[in-house]
Parts: C-alpha cells; structure tokens; sequence
C-alpha cells in the first residue's frame, strides 16, 4: 500500500492510501482532477473519503467529490457544516464507533480544534496495520497501542512563531488562534513519546506552518526521540506504508 501526499498545507490537505485496487481518500482540501490523476483516473476504486473538518482546505472541494459519487463519512457535526456551508450530503462516523469502508476499517475519535466536530482517524487494513491520522489539534488526549503507521500533525514552533510575531511578520492576534487550533512541534514530539511505537514502521510529519516551522529540525527532532523513520509531508511525495517495513 502506497501513501500519496497530494497537500500538506493551509493551500490544501489531501492524503490517498491506494494499493492499485484500492483506494481511501483522507480529505478533500485539493481539486478532484489531482486526485484522479493519482490514481491513473480510475476513481471506482476510492472506496471513500474522510474529512476531519469542515475547514476549506480540508472540505472545499467536497462538492466535486461527492458528485464523482465518493462517498464522503465525517462527524456528526462536521456533516452538518459541510451540508451547510458546501450543500453536500455526508456519511456520519460516529467517534469511537468502526465503520467499514471497503477493506479499510475506520474509527473517528475527537480532536481539539475550533471547528464544529473535529476529528482524527484510526484506519486499518490488512496491508497497512493500523493508521493514526491526526491534523488540526492542538492535543490528542487519547492514547494508542498496536500503531504500524502514523501522520500526525507538527505545525509550528513557539519560539519562531513568538519570533515572526515580534518582527511584525505576523499578527499577534493569530497567536492564540494558532496554539489553540494547531499541534506545535513540543507538543507532537510529547504525543508521540507518550504513544505505544514499538511496531511502527512510519511517522510523517503533516500540516507544517509556512512560516513558523524548521522542517530539518522537527524531523531531526522527532528521529531522535521516537528512534523511528520520520518524513515530512510534501506535495506528490510517495510512501511505502505497509504493515511491516518488508
């Protein structure tokens, strides 16, 4: 099973498990034609598409997926939003309940964030494990055993964020908004220590900030702490993401 990273960014998330039969959709931030370009244009094998929020680079283009009859499954609230705000139907996950996608098993959980219900996603299939997927959270108060694969969000750094804000490079407004709706680098390193990794094969690093990240610190960082293989999310980067590292 390859991960393909299709955007990793405030321009876009989107995120595709695909095996060449078989494919899941995690958000739906970029435009369908990427998407389908990525899986040689045979969509009849994305078995589906999981949003975490309604925010539009993860939810804008939502619309065109759904009328490519993918089917989309988020939160309760979150389906909600989406039909607000994007006039589209979604299927509900509810957190903490497994729904079958094809071969892909999913549990929604709850994330901290300020949107209407987020959530992050643990995914399992045979080829892959299980899957932690977390974006947009500033903590994760849940912990997991038996991970064979993780993307985790790692968006900013106190210190350059403090940083920018002192040069007038940002607002200091978007101070609170981005500690409190966004996983800092201190604070993924934590998760990830307080988290079972003896079998996992993968950690990737999502979501980093455009200005107030150090992408060779955070994955120099992150080595050191987790002894794991840790790559950063770029556009149109490809990843082995089966069960074992064989």
């Amino acid at each position: 099973m390859d991960l393909k990273i299709l955007g990793s960014s405030s321009k876009g998330n989107c995120y595709l498990l695909d095996n060449g039969s078989e494919a899941l959709v995690i958000e739906c931030g970029i435009a369908l034609k990427k998407v389908k370009k990525a899986v040689d244009f045979d969509i009849t094998r994305i078995t589906g598409a999981l949003i975490s929020h309604e925010h539009g680079d993860h939810a804008k283009y939502v619309q065109s997926f759904a009328r490519a009859w993918i089917p989309i499954y988020t939160s309760p609230g979150t389906a909600k939003e989406i039909r607000k705000k994007y006039n589209t139907k979604s299927n509900v996950l509810t957190p903490g309940e497994q729904t079958d996608i094809g071969n892909f098993k999913v549990i929604a959980f709850k994330t901290e964030h300020d949107a209407a219900e987020p959530v992050g996603f643990l995914v399992n299939h045979e080829e892959i494990g299980t899957m932690l997927f977390a974006t947009d959270t500033y903590y994760l108060k849940y912990r997991f055993s038996g991970l064979n694969n993780i993307l985790l969000e790692c968006n900013y750094d106190l210190p350059i964020l403090d940083q920018n804000i002192q040069e007038g490079k940002l607002p200091s407004f978007l101070r609170d908004r981005v500690i409190k709706s966004h996983m800092s680098y201190t604070t993924c390193k934590e998760t990830l220590q307080a988290n079972d990794l003896t079998r996992v094969n993968n950690i990737v690093l999502i979501h980093l900030s455009g200005n107030n990240s150090d992408p060779d610190k955070f994955k120099k960082g992150i080595e050191k702490a987790t002894s794991k293989k840790v790559t950063i999310a770029k556009e149109n980067i490809r990843i082995n993401f089966n069960k074992t590292p064989f």
